[in-house]
């Protein structure tokens, strides 16, 4: 409808200023006339002066309009113009009622972002996100209180707190997860994300100190190491003492004070021997306990390199060919991509494949049909991942809880450390070693490195 009408004025105004020029013309022509056909000229200029102003208004009001909204001001309001007539009173309301929804909208847009902000400062993780440049964009007061460094304005400020953190956090990469501990008060959780913001990258890092959790958590894995050591200690004293007490009977009554010394019955003889055999077996047992112990406290830190995976398993496969081999079991290995590398200690690594490996094999021999799956998938940004599955009866739940637990064992002549040793490397490894078991169908462990 507006712009029908700007059409209709726009045509009344050349109209007329056809008609004014072919009315001069012919009373110039055909009456000789000077003064009117002047006076028609004047008229003509003042109506194509008219035009001009009136279209110039509308791209005038129209530009305004735009760099209000590149702009994104919004104040501007428009009103009616009398010497445009009332065609364009549609236009103003028009332009007014545009204004005002891009002024809500922004209005909205801003409480959105006030609404986040006070969320990101009010919560208890540490929120900071960082330009190519290492200019800080965002930062909660839960990370200035965590990080305690003043005036935090480029990520490499971290280095003030620790240098090694702050190499740390360049090198993660998005989605990847890390623990740092900062001081015996501090040990923290980064976790990285990347985003774009107007073309721009941007790296988020959350922070969290996780120390009183750790705390909490090594508590209670004393508590349960404590048990532990208890029941096998009082599992190789308790009939150790009742021997002892045994043998002191035996040798009240069955021994005789001679002049040159005792004289023991053969009997007492052999009991007291069976006695001390047992006694010697149960100290080797106790003594071989504190040996594993021993070794479960004092892994060396892993020293990492670039290992093809595919030479890992290969290596892994030629030591326990004959083994498996002997027990006709079937193997298939399974490489996704075919180069996948990891960044490991391989000697550690290769030592806890063997003891899954050797787990997977000996969980087979009722088996039929014995297969084990070696499988190594890279998995872009969220690491690398290596299963060792087998086809055996699976675990039951009760003890698929407690296999990581030091000492705890399902096998008659197993020391129960060899998982929770397996699970240390990994975690020195800043990765993880976890199990996936159907009764009766698989069981798979998974090496985690991220």
């Amino acid at each position: 409808m507006v712009y029908r009408k700007f059409s209709i004025g726009i045509s009344i105004r050349i109209l007329a200023i056809v008609t004014l020029l072919f009315i001069g013309v012919w009373l110039h022509l055909s009456q000789g006339l000077i003064l009117a056909p002047s006076i028609l000229g004047i008229g003509v200029l003042l109506v194509a002066g008219e035009m001009i102003y009136f279209v110039n208004s509308i791209n005038q009001k129209l530009a305004r309009f735009l760099d209000s909204i590149r702009f994104a001001d919004f104040s501007s309001s428009f009103t009616s113009d009398s010497k445009m007539g009332t065609s364009f009173r549609e236009v103003n309301k028009a332009f007014n009622e545009v204004m005002e929804v891009f002024k809500q909208t922004r209005a909205e847009k801003e409480e959105q972002m006030l609404f986040l902000q006070v969320i990101i400062q009010h919560i208890n993780t540490g929120i900071i996100s960082f330009n190519p440049e290492g200019k800080i964009g965002v930062i909660n007061n839960a990370a200035k209180h965590l990080l305690q460094i003043p005036q935090f304005r480029n990520i490499s400020d971290l280095a003030r707190l620790s240098p090694m953190l702050l190499q740390e956090v360049l090198e993660m990469k998005p989605g990847q997860r890390l623990s740092f501990k900062v001081n015996p008060s501090i040990t923290l959780i980064i976790q990285s994300t990347s985003l774009k913001m107007e073309g721009q990258s941007w790296t988020l890092l959350s922070f969290q100190n996780i120390n009183a959790e750790l705390q909490s958590n090594e508590l209670e894995a004393w508590q349960n190491l404590t048990k532990v050591l208890r029941h096998e200690i009082m599992n190789s004293i308790t009939p150790i003492s009742s021997l002892v007490e045994s043998l002191r009977t035996i040798l009240d009554e069955d021994s005789y004070v001679q002049q040159e010394g005792f004289l023991i019955k053969k009997e007492g003889y052999q009991d007291i021997q069976e006695g001390l055999d047992t006694i010697a077996n149960r100290s080797k047992g106790l003594v071989n306990f504190v040996n594993a112990y021993r070794d479960y406290t004092n892994i060396p830190a892993p020293k990492k390199e670039l290992v093809v995976v595919q030479h890992l398993i290969e290596n892994l496969c030629n030591l326990m060919r004959e083994d498996l081999k002997s027990k006709e079991i079937f193997v298939q290995k399974e490489i996704q991509p075919e180069n996948l590398e990891i960044h490991c200690d391989p000697d550690q690594i290769t030592m806890i494949l063997i003891n899954l490996m050797k787990n997977s094999s000996e969980s087979l021999l009722a088996q039929a049909d014995r297969r084990i799956i070696i499988r190594a998938i890279g998995q872009g940004d969220l690491g690398s991942l290596i299963q060792i599955e087998d086809n055996g009866p699976g675990i039951v739940p009760e003890a698929l809880e407690r296999i990581f637990v030091p000492f705890y064992t399902t096998k008659k002549t197993g020391s129960g450390i060899g998982l929770a040793i397996s699970r240390q490397i990994m975690n020195l490894h800043r990765g993880s070693l976890t199990v996936e078991s159907e009764s009766g169908k698989r069981t798979v462990f998974s090496l985690n490195f991220r």
